[in-house]
């Protein structure tokens, strides 16, 4: 009996070994699961994908006074209104539009009936859609397509322009209206985050002749030149007030220093 009771003892103590080596490699690899999961969240936690750019353009002009009055009067002589008709949209400073038409009735020499219209499009800079840039060049990418795939075109032809706005791209092409042969022009544009896309074309009434392609295209031409130097000037406009206000500050700032406290006065006089 009093053998058996050592024996016993050194049982337990050898059946209790793997209980605890079992409970401690859990606790070991739980540590080292947590250890593992915090060092790879730090890395991600941390990391921040770089600010886009920002946009160039916080405003758009207004539509119908993006041409200047002597451009729409050099365009579309006999318009029915020399205000121009706006687009419908629900935030203007998104997007706008305004256009203008008229026939020049030269009795029996016939009539001339022109079209103008111009859009605006603005793109606000995204961390996740990408900078206002890039997302206003694909927008114009699209709208040179949709232009040169437009139901019933014919003649269409497509270059590159120089001269306006970061980018720009003309299509000229024909197409038949009103038992009429049309001539048209289309200028797409892209400055900063902005695009913009005129639209002119002319027809020849009761044995008028039909405009030619290059008297169409010039005109296009000059009236985008005017929207592009529109949405700049409509920029300048709003960045100049923060200016004002900052010079105002600094202004302020220097007033105590050119006047002296009276205590000032007192103690250089003591």
């Amino acid at each position: 009996m009093h053998r058996s009771a050592p024996r016993l003892t050194r049982i337990l103590a050898c059946a209790a070994v793997p209980v605890m080596l079992v409970v401690a490699g859990c606790s070991s690899d739980s540590g080292d699961k947590e250890a593992d999961s915090s060092a790879s969240a730090t890395p991600d936690a941390t990391k921040s994908e770089p600010a886009v750019e920002a946009a160039k353009f916080a405003e758009l002009p207004d539509p119908c006074q993006a041409v200047e009055a002597k451009t729409v009067k050099s365009l579309v002589p006999s318009a029915k209104s020399k205000n121009g008709t706006r687009s419908k949209s629900s935030d203007a400073s998104v997007r706008g539009g305004c256009s203008w038409n008229g026939l020049a009735d030269k009795g029996v020499k016939g009539s001339q009936y022109r079209w103008l219209d111009v859009g605006f499009t603005r793109f606000a800079s995204d961390q996740t859609l990408g900078s206002g840039a890039a997302r206003a060049g694909d927008e114009f990418d699209k709208q040179v397509k949709k232009t040169e795939a437009a139901d019933g075109v014919k003649n269409v032809r497509t270059g590159p322009v120089s001269g306006i706005g970061d980018q720009a791209t003309k299509i000229t092409y024909d197409q038949s209206k009103t038992d009429e042969d049309f001539r048209f022009a289309t200028i797409v544009a892209r400055t900063g985050n902005v695009v913009v896309v005129v639209n002119y074309n002319g027809a020849g009434y009761a044995g008028s002749k039909t405009p030619d392609a290059e008297t169409i295209l010039k005109g296009a031409t000059m009236a985008a030149k005017d929207a592009v130097a529109a949405v700049a000037d409509a920029n300048a406009k709003t960045d100049a007030s923060p200016k004002a206000t900052d010079k105002a500050s600094d202004d302020s700032a220097k007033k105590p220093s050119e006047k002296p406290s009276s205590s000032a006065k007192s103690k250089s006089s003591d």
